[in-house]
């Protein structure tokens, strides 16, 4: 193969993504000054210690644990998924381990934060399936036999109070593996209490020419050809391709959008929410639209005042019992 055939581009999505010809995926993350950090044995603001773990030969995380947890103390598990619209981003980045070092302080959990494979060089249900294999791996840590256990999450976790969150591309991500949950049990009949959907990357029609913006497009660049569209199961929970919301698998919902959102379509919020109240699933639902402020706000920018109340929002919801 020529030199040139090499460098030919098959997916420019500049500038966040392109995808060359030879399978080579070059992201920009110099553009935006993101970058990754190394655990921390006791974070210098909120005094959380992180570690490192592997999953899978494919799938890693970064675990979290605030300051001065007892030895025999019992916490709520946070399985946290990224955002970066299924292309981008990491567990170990600065943005990432900033947000949930203040999200652990906050909510006194023990995190897991987990680092996925990205499309386009794996497709969507790989993807998925790394996610589902993660919140497995923490659920085996009831299972007595289990190898590869993490004595934070096995001495710390309490297994009643499991909550799974994500932001933007994470927020898909927790509507895939709850609606999951509904069907398929996890390990050790483990049950999610609560999902925390922040910002999610849902396509959920409602205003004209939605199917003009980077959300759509993105979608429809990295989705398989079936999926492509605004109809599929994977991005549109009320889809008439999607089972019954009422099937969703855990006991609390919450929501979270922005008004000033430039991702994620106007009135998604509420049509997901309005969805899952007439499906009749007989769960809590919380939702919540933050005036003024737009996509993720909160982990760009954790020290921020209206960050902190959105934390402290969701903070109080994984302390519910």
């Amino acid at each position: 193969m020529a030199a040139s055939d090499n460098n030919d581009v098959v997916t420019d999505f500049y500038p966040y993504y392109r995808l060359y010809k030879d399978g080579r995926v070059e992201r920009f993350y110099e553009l935006s000054g993101v970058h990754e950090v190394p655990p921390s044995l006791e974070d210098l603001v909120t005094g959380v210690s992180s570690r490192d773990v592997s999953i899978s030969a494919h799938v890693s995380a970064r675990l979290y644990l605030p300051k001065n947890t007892a030895p025999d103390q019992k916490l709520p598990v946070l399985v946290y998924y990224h955002g970066g619209g299924l292309v981008l981003g990491s567990a170990f980045f600065k943005t990432e381990h900033t947000y949930l070092n203040h999200l652990v302080f906050e909510s006194n959990c023990v995190a897991i934060s987990v680092n996925y494979r990205l499309a386009p060089e794996h497709d969507l249900p790989t993807i998925y399936q790394d996610c589902w294999d993660a919140l497995q791996w923490v659920a085996s840590h009831v299972v007595a036999d289990t190898v590869n256990k993490e004595p934070w999450i096995e001495n710390h976790g309490d297994f009643n109070r499991v909550f799974v969150a994500g932001d933007s591309a994470g927020g898909n991500i927790v509507y895939n593996l709850v609606m999951r949950a509904g069907i398929e049990k996890l390990i050790g009949d483990v049950k999610l209490l609560g999902a925390i959907l922040a910002f999610p990357y849902l396509l959920i029609p409602s205003i004209e020419n939605f199917d003009k913006g980077l959300a759509y497009k993105l979608w429809n660049t990295i989705s398989p050809p079936s999926e492509r569209g605004n109809d599929s199961p994977m991005v549109n929970p009320i889809s008439k391709k999607c089972p019954s919301l009422s099937m969703l698998g855990c006991s609390k919902l919450f929501l979270c959008t922005g008004e000033k959102d430039e991702l994620v379509i106007t009135g998604t919020g509420i049509q997901f929410v309005e969805a899952v109240k007439k499906s009749g699933w007989k769960g809590e639902i919380e939702f919540i639209e933050v005036e003024g402020e737009g996509h993720c706000f909160q982990a760009e920018n954790p020290e921020a005042e209206k960050s902190k109340d959105l934390i402290k929002r969701i903070a109080s919801f994984i302390q519910c019992k």
